[in-house]
């Protein structure tokens, strides 16, 4: 399963102006990633306390920070421009779409000899993709800081009905032809002991 941490990539350094960051995110060809996602660094969200310095903050919530400046970076260099209160499922899954150019993961195609197998034995041409896994926590951390950042559950882009059935349509597709399941495994419930039957009373 590809990462989603730790993913500012040299395409995309902090110190790039906005006009370089628009040229190259229009021109998809050109680029070559050394990771699966990209971050971008611009103004930081506000967080809950001002003395709170990124250093005390979780790994969830450091994740957290750099997907949604991502995502407001893609939004800016989008043509035409979106603001945030326009956008709408659709251009989350074009979001994720983009994506899927950094990723890792072998997905093999129904007509590679490979299709299926969890352990290829060999290379094959099939596409690099971004994993299932990671597409589904991001979304996950991107639907919190939008209501985090004042926006409506109801209006929430990232939890619309297209997203939620095209990460499932990924989850299946990538399952076969992966060779593997992406089933959560039920938690085993502790044996529950005998009830002791009711004290009688003459």
């Amino acid at each position: 399963m590809d990462s989603l941490q730790n993913c500012e990539t040299p395409n995309f350094p902090a110190s790039l102006s906005m006009s370089t960051l628009s040229s190259a995110t229009t021109n998809h060809t050109n680029l070559s990633p050394a990771s699966d996602t990209v971050s971008f660094s611009f103004s930081s969200p506000p967080s809950s306390s001002s003395s709170t310095s990124p250093s005390t903050l979780s790994r969830y919530e450091n994740q957290k920070r750099r997907d949604w400046n991502t995502f407001g970076q893609y939004l800016r260099n989008h043509r035409p421009p979106l603001s945030l209160s326009r956008c709408s499922g659709a251009h989350v899954l074009e979001f994720l779409r983009y994506l899927d150019q950094f990723g890792k993961t072998k997905v093999h195609t129904p007509l590679c000899p490979f299709f299926g197998h969890p352990n290829p034995p060999a290379p094959c041409p099939c596409p690099l993709r971004q994993a299932w896994g990671s597409l589904d926590a991001l979304i996950g951390r991107l639907r919190a800081a939008f209501e985090e950042h004042g926006g409506k559950p109801e209006a929430n882009p990232f939890g619309a009905r297209a997203v939620r059935l095209y990460l499932r349509e990924v989850r299946d597709s990538q399952s076969k032809a992966r060779g593997i399941s992406y089933e959560k495994k039920k938690r085993k419930r502790p044996p529950q002991l005998p009830q002791p039957p009711p004290s009688s009373t003459s």
